[in-house]
């Protein structure tokens, strides 16, 4: 008689060790993300303002010490921290005062922050702060601007092509997207992840969701999206760190889980302002 435990054995066999073995960890993880992801969004006014400039203090955190944790002397312990919680104020008053000059408030995170940055990496703590800051403005904007579907619908195309490229990178393996940089990314991986993005689109216009333009734009969001991926890895090779932090088990930190949607944020943004982003629903 076969034991019923065997199964679960099997299963669990699978799982430890080899590139399976952290998939628990980040699928609880990931999960749980998802969750609070879905109440931001769905939140509105000030909880949505709070929320998101708590998300992106804790990546401007991450920023100010990958951008001197090798070079301790050029700042205090305390100064992740201070640049963490001044980002995060900084970008409130950007979302809750009125007209785009508050944008202009950027430049008091960057200019705080570079007497803390070691010379070789103020580049990429500028470019890092202003794609930080801009994405998070951005989600906001279009919340209020195009609506809870079309935001849904950014999201939606970055979290599938990240869990596409992720199953289907590790299951089939083949030739690296850009080895000198992402060495885990693989081309199969990528290609399922703009193919995820197409057929996600499909969906929308065959249900009449969404404009013929969606075909284009959605797979274009994805690829985006992982460019927003391989710009954070190009950081961490840099800088010699694996993960931006340890703040989220299985995932890393913040920067490491939202880098991609800062990609996909920031291409909407522009679209949205030359009038190109479709309306999903709309």
């Amino acid at each position: 008689m076969t034991d019923p435990a065997l199964p679960r054995k099997r299963f669990r066999d699978k799982l430890k060790p080899g590139k399976w073995a952290d998939l628990r960890k980040r699928f609880g993880w990931g999960a749980l993300l998802l969750v609070l992801g879905i109440i931001l969004l769905l939140s509105s006014g000030m909880w949505m303002r709070l929320g998101v400039s708590l998300i992106a203090g804790l990546m401007m955190w991450e920023l100010a010490r990958l951008t001197a944790w090798r070079h301790p002397e050029f700042h205090s312990p305390r100064h992740p921290v201070l640049i963490g919680t001044l980002s995060g104020l900084v970008l409130l008053a950007m979302l809750v005062l009125p007209g785009d000059w508050p944008l202009l408030l950027m430049l008091v995170p960057i200019i705080a922050g570079l007497s803390g940055t070691h010379s070789h990496e103020r580049v990429g703590y500028v470019l890092f702060t202003v794609s930080i800051l801009g994405a998070a403005y951005a989600l906001v904007a279009m919340r209020e601007a195009m609506g809870l579907p079309t935001v849904f619908w950014i999201v939606a195309t970055v979290v599938q092509s990240d869990v596409l490229g992720y199953f289907v990178g590790r299951k089939l393996g083949g030739r690296k997207f850009w080895p000198s940089i992402s060495p885990k990314k693989t081309w199969s991986g990528t290609l399922a992840g703009w193919g995820g993005a197409f057929f996600l689109a499909v969906g929308l216009l065959l249900t009449g969701e969404a404009p013929w333009s969606v075909l284009l734009i959605g797979p274009a969001l994805a690829i985006a999206g992982q460019f927003g991926d391989i710009a954070e890895s190009w950081l961490k090779r840099r800088v010699g760190a694996k993960d931006s932090s340890a703040l989220i088990p299985g995932h890393g930190g913040a920067m490491d889980r939202f880098d991609a949607m800062c990609g996909a944020l920031l291409l909407a943004l522009i679209l949205m302002l030359v009038h190109l982003l479709p309306v999903i629903g709309g």
